[in-house]
């Protein structure tokens, strides 16, 4: 038991008994009865109470030669910050003072806020055997239980990165590329784990805590899908191919023709598209899934909304274009446009423009990239690389090329709203000089000046906004760590490399090499 303290008040004089500590208790502190004693107005020596310190018998001292009245029994009760614990102290009454009731105590503490958690069986271990100047936990909040976001499993692979087969005779073999997730009527296709909110908790005070906030999440789906009476759970209504974008499923029947010519006309269509001939020139096919043609494609246009295969390859003869979200497998482009939100794979680049957002990789038995500009975010991995010609190419890595063009077009679209705003301006600050000499203006003058207002209102928020986004792309546009450019063959003078922020243009031929970022410079280092 700890050492405890309590006053002895006579007709003439107060005095303080101190009773020191049993079984290894810890003793009262002179600061302890120091605090007890102001709270209660009772004047006293400090060198007196120092007299008693760390004395390991029991003792009294004189405090003073007033006559006090007698002391209940009392606690000193502390609330922890969190008010998830309360914690009492007890002191002991007067030699002649009464001493508190259970329910007194309970009710003290329900006075002061202390309403939940109450801790019964301490409480009564204390009224049974007394222990004074002692921390006795009386009240124990009550912790949240913190829930789980929602969640959705998909039965199919959501991750494809399938990439074209390398043939024993340095062919690629652009069919085989299992990047497909083909499904059947009635096939489940995902299921939703719906959120568990939690529960809330409550601490000493009786106030709510209330749970971490979890994420909800539904099942999102175009057609060509059922959901159960409990959308929990997405089923297939058809056979078809099902693709994951943007957290949407989707299932698509595929669209099959012999040839994009003048027998179909341009193709635009909700899934996939598979052409088993060719694509003409001047043709062009829009589909929401992946593009597969398994012939030639002239001078077209083909955008996807997942991959473009093309097995034979593309001449864009100058207006050609491929645009996929996805990845870009094509045996050669020439005179081409091409932009892949992942990666291109190729045999042969021939003066094209080529962004990735992944990598590109250009093998097989020619393997070259020659003139034009190839730019991906990560790597470019090529055979021959330039022209012995000398033929201009340059390939960049280290930047996500779709920055740079977002970039270049905020730049713009910036300076045409400025220029807006500066042409209205003047006509603003005139009609203000009229209306400052008393000048009336017409219904008409007055709703073209409202509109002018608006129109200039529009158009700074509109700079504003894009400057910011401007802004946040810039401080985004570092080099990607890593960014490489391998030559697995042979690189050509007059080649241009760029990686990140800096770039070079290679002296004389070398051969399996490596082009990196080292100390702000592009340098030339072995495979």
């Amino acid at each position: 038991m700890n050492g405890y303290f309590r006053l002895i008040c006579e007709e003439s004089r107060t005095c303080l008994q101190v009773i020191p500590p049993s079984e290894g208790g810890e003793p009262v502190t002179v600061n302890e009865i120091a605090e007890y004693l102001n709270k209660r107005g009772i004047s006293y020596s400090k060198e007196m109470l120092y007299t008693i310190a760390g004395k390991k018998e029991a003792c009294a001292v004189v405090l003073n030669h007033d006559r006090h009245l007698e002391e209940r029994e009392s606690f000193l009760l502390n609330v922890s910050p969190d008010k998830m614990q309360a914690v009492v102290r007890f002191y002991p009454p007067s030699k002649a003072g009464s001493k508190l009731t259970k329910d007194e105590f309970l009710r003290d503490l329900n006075f002061k806020g202390v309403k939940f958690g109450i801790q019964e069986r301490a409480i009564d271990q204390f009224f049974e055997r007394r222990r004074f100047c002692e921390d006795i936990l009386v009240a124990v909040g009550k912790e949240p239980r913190h829930g789980t976001d929602a969640r959705i499993e998909y039965y199919f692979n959501t991750d494809l990165k399938a990439r074209p087969t390398l043939k024993d005779d340095g062919s690629v073999d652009f069919f085989h590329l299992n990047n497909i997730n083909h499904c059947h009527k009635g096939d489940i296709l995902a299921r939703l784990f719906p959120e568990d909110p939690g529960e809330a908790g409550m601490n000493v005070m009786g106030e709510k805590i209330k749970p971490r906030d979890v994420k909800r999440r539904f099942l999102r789906y175009g057609r060509n899908i059922e959901v159960s009476e409990d959308k929990l759970t997405m089923i297939s209504k058809v056979d078809g191919h099902v693709t994951l974008v943007d957290d949407k499923v989707f299932v698509s029947d595929v669209l099959v023709v012999e040839n994009v010519d003048n027998s179909t006309g341009d193709i635009e269509f909700e899934g996939s598209v598979q052409i088993n001939g060719n694509v003409c020139a001047n043709f062009s096919v829009t589909a929401k899934g992946n593009i597969e043609i398994a012939g030639f494609v002239e001078g077209a246009y083909l955008e996807a909304g997942g991959d473009i295969i093309i097995a034979r390859g593309i001449n864009g003869m100058g207006k050609g274009v491929l645009n996929a979200r996805g990845n870009i497998v094509v045996k050669f482009m020439e005179n081409t446009r091409t932009t892949a939100r992942g990666y291109v794979h190729a045999e042969s680049i021939l003066h094209s423009t080529v962004q990735a957002g992944d990598e590109i990789t250009v093998t097989g038995r020619r393997g070259f990239i020659t003139g034009g500009r190839v730019c991906a975010t990560h790597c470019i991995t090529v055979k021959t690389l330039g022209s012995s010609m000398g033929a201009d190419t340059i390939v960049e890595v280290g930047t996500d090329p779709t920055l740079k063009f977002r970039i270049q077009d905020l730049t713009a679209e910036i300076a045409e709203a400025g220029k807006v705003v500066k042409s209205v301006q003047p006509l603003l600050d005139a009609t203000q000089q009229k209306l400052a000499k008393g000048i009336k203006l017409s219904p008409d003058q007055i709703q073209y000046m409202k509109s002018l207002i608006v129109l200039s209102k529009v158009k700074s928020k509109e700079v504003e906004e894009k400057t910011e986004e401007l802004n946040r792309l810039q401080e985004s546009l570092g080099s990607m760590v890593n960014a490489s450019v391998i030559v697995t063959g042979v690189v050509f003078p007059g080649t241009r490399i760029g990686i990140g922020d800096v770039s070079m243009i290679v002296q004389k031929e070398a051969q399996y090499c490596r082009f990196i970022k080292s100390e702000g410079d592009v340098k030339l280092t072995a495979i």
